[in-house]
Formats: structure tokens, sequence, C-alpha cells
């Protein structure tokens, strides 16, 4: 009686031993062999410090291009190719803010234009600033009030939310639509406050869209010059000035990169992938360098341990992931037009901190299936699989049915360095960017011989 309970896969949904026992020998093999042996670590290195920040259509996203289509090759892939994308080509150009207070003088501060943000045309762009604290109090502004003013939208990150990425999705709409808004009641530009948990005078920069309004500049200020111009506003008022060049220049062909292993059973797919664009600003390490070479971690593995994977194991690079979601949308054109089937796809891009979790967006009986195998993860430091989101990028395969997963590292630093100079190569830490491929591993592996 005890031998076949203990080669039972499953008895009413609880993993028995015997088919415990076995995933939890191969779960440390895998991790074993990445924390001994991986490669992601060193080619982050190369990614950033080589190559450096990956702007959609710049010469150094192709030559991002380039290296991962190598580096997929290197890692065993049998098939690797290129996808066509078209992606927004946005400039940043040379950029500058100033403020003039009661005494007359003229100091600069440090800002970032917001990505996809078209600018001033290299003219000086000037008026009073007005502040207001949340949308509401800006909805109350009437637009005679706004007209020809720059509105400051002093909207701080949340510091209450455990979970940071709470905080950035409460002040995201503000970097979004703050120059739409603005302009709508004759504004002439938009500062905010950086979505950023951290009190420093780094800015932020990030997406940001427009409506069917006039196109004005939107840029971001750090927590620290958003603090001191708040403080000022409170007893004089002050003009600002904006410079800058920046904006969109069409659209330019570019690539997605895709490798994989062919599946020894069936030909579906199973996804793991991170976007190879990042701003231009920093080096991309944790936004996304982190997960590129995470997910090809993934598949060097499958290849040095020599598991035979039933289905096909597919690494995706996307492209503009950043400022248009162009490779993500195409990817999912893709697998529709060609009726692939998908399994499975998992992001990783959040940064690569220490892995906590798995976010699982599915249905309820494949997300209870991964719920049952939380015990295998646990050693390992991953025990939060409560979340219902996935990356950016799969939302096109979401739509499609396709059930979704994002990586959930530790947050907690993310947003003191996203979108900024501060995102470098020397931020990340070997061994939580290899416990974070490592976890990938797992659960593709888990996902390959159980679905």
């Amino acid at each position: 009686m005890k031998k076949i309970l203990g080669t039972t896969l499953t008895l009413l949904g609880l993993t028995v031993f015997g088919q415990a026992k076995e995933d939890s020998i191969q779960f440390a093999k895998i991790s074993t062999e990445i924390l001994n042996k991986g490669k992601a670590y060193n080619e982050l290195r190369e990614l950033t410090k080589n190559i450096g920040h990956r702007l959609s259509g710049s010469a150094s996203y192709e030559k991002a291009v380039t290296w991962a289509e190598q580096k997929l090759r290197d890692a065993g892939a049998d098939k690797v190719w290129l996808q066509e994308v078209m992606v927004p080509l946005w400039v940043r150009g040379k950029e500058s803010l100033h403020i003039k207070t009661s005494n007359g003088k003229w100091k600069s501060l440090k800002m970032l234009s917001l990505g996809n943000s078209e600018g001033t045309g290299g003219k000086d762009v000037s008026g009073e600033i007005i502040m207001v604290r949340s949308m509401e109090e800006y909805d109350k502004l009437l637009p005679e009030q706004v007209k020809d003013k720059i509105v400051f939208f002093n909207y701080p990150f949340s510091q209450t939310y455990i979970e940071t990425f709470r905080g950035y999705g409460d002040a995201a709409k503000y970097r979004s639509t703050a120059a739409s808004l603005t302009a709508k009641k004759g504004g002439k530009f938009a500062i905010i406050r950086s979505l950023s948990s951290s009190f420093d005078d780094v800015p932020h920069t990030g997406s940001m869209r427009y409506q069917d309004d006039k196109k004005i500049p939107a840029v971001a200020v750090g927590s620290t010059t958003a603090d001191e111009l708040a403080e000022l506003l409170k007893s004089q008022k002050i003009t600002a000035k904006l410079n800058s060049n920046c904006g969109m220049k069409g659209e330019k062909l570019s690539h997605s990169v895709i490798g994989e292993i062919t599946g020894k059973k069936d030909k579906s797919v199973i996804v793991v992938g991170g976007h190879l664009d990042s701003w231009d600003v920093g080096e991309g390490a944790h936004d996304d360098g982190s997960g590129i070479v995470q997910s090809i971690e993934v598949l060097r593995t499958f290849k040095n341990l020599s598991i035979h994977n039933n289905h096909t194991i597919r690494v995706v690079c996307f492209a503009n992931e950043e400022n248009g979601v162009k490779g993500g949308v195409m990817y999912g054109k893709t697998v529709k037009e060609n009726n692939e089937k998908h399994l499975f796809a998992i992001e990783t891009d959040a940064g690569g901190f220490t892995p906590r979790g798995i976010s699982l967006e599915m249905d309820n009986e494949k997300r209870k299936q991964i719920q049952s195998w939380a015990d295998l993860f646990l050693p390992y430091g991953v025990y939060d699989f409560k979340n219902t989101y996935s990356g950016t990028d799969l939302y096109p395969l979401h739509d499609l049915g396709i059930p979704t997963a994002e990586l959930v590292p530790d947050s907690q630093r993310y947003f003191d360095i996203h979108h900024t100079e501060e995102d470098t190569f020397e931020k990340v830490n070997r061994r939580e960017l290899l416990l974070g491929a490592s976890t990938l591993t797992q659960i593709i592996y888990m996902i390959d011989k159980n679905w």
C-alpha cells in the first residue's frame, strides 16, 4: 500500500511523496547548476557594459539584437530567429529646466523628459508654476487658472504599500496623463514628481501618452527637488523655463530575438522572456537586462542538465516594451495567425532581485495546480503564489486565453532606481539574479512535465 501511494502523482490535488521527491531532486540539480555554473551574471555585465542602455530604434538596441542572437545559440538553442517589428523612434536630445525665484536668479534643476514626450524644439518655454497634489485637486482648477501656466503634479509615491508595485501603479497615472491634462486647460508644459520610492534627487523617466490634444512637453524631477519646489511655492511665485529637443522621429524596422529547444513529445510552446530594450538612461540592468539573461539561463540549464523537454521551450527577447509594446503585440499576432499552440508563458520584468514568488494570470484550475507545487519552491525562498497579474509583453497572449505568469522578486529596492541613470550592473547581486533564473527554470520544468 505504501509503495502504491509513493508512486501516485496526485491524490485529491495533493502531491504525494514519490513524485514530490523526484521533483525535489530535480529542483536541487537546477539550483546547483545555476548557482555554480550559471552565466547570467557575466552575460549581464557584457550587455550593460559593452552595449549599455538600449532604447528602441537606437544603434545600441541593434547591437543588443546581435548579442542576444549569439547568446541564444551559445546556450544551446536549436532554432534562433529575428521577428520583424516596427518600433517608434523617440529621441531625447539636449534638455534643461530652470526656475527663477524672487531673488531674480535662475537655478538649474535635475530633470528628465518623459518618454515619448514632445519637446520645445530647442526653444525656451517659460511660465508661472502652479502646483497640485492630486488629480482631484487638478480637476477643480478652471481653464483660466491653468492657461499659459506650468502645472506641477506633486503626487508622492505611496510608502504605505508593502508591495511597491502597488505604489507604482497608484502614481503612474500622473506620468501617463499629466501632459494631456495640462494641455486641455491651456497649460504650457507639465512637471511631475518622479515615480520613486527613494528620497533622493534622481529623476525617473518612463512612458507617457498623448490624447487628441496639443502635444506639450512633460518632464520629471526627483523627490528632493519636488519637495524643495513645493516649499518655495508656499511663499512666492516661481517661473520655470524648459528647453528640450526630444520628440518622435517616426518608426523604424527592428526585431525581437527568439530562440528555442524543440520539444521531444510535441511542438506546443512554453515561453520565458523579458524585454531587450530599455530607457536611454542608466544601463537597463534590472529593467530588463536581468530578465533577458535569466531567460537565456533557463534554456542553457535544460541543455546542460540534459533535461529532455516534452514541449518546445522558447525564449523571447521582446522589442519595445518600454515605449510601445510593439514586440509583445507582434508576437501575439503571429501566434494567432499561425494558430500556434502555447501552453504557458512567463515574463521576468521586475528586476533581478531575490525571487519571492510567481504571479499567475490564468484560470483557477491551473492556478491551483501550480499552487499545489508550492512546497517544492519553499526551500528556495519562493512562497508567494497569490498574485494574479503577468508581464506587459504577455498581455496579447493572455488575451488569446494562454495562461501567463510573472516572476515576483523582492520589490523593495526596484523603484529606487527604476528608469533612472542608477539602473546599472553594479546594482545587481549575482546570487539574487541566479536564484531568479533558478526559479524560472524550476517552474518551466514543472509545466513541461505536467501539462
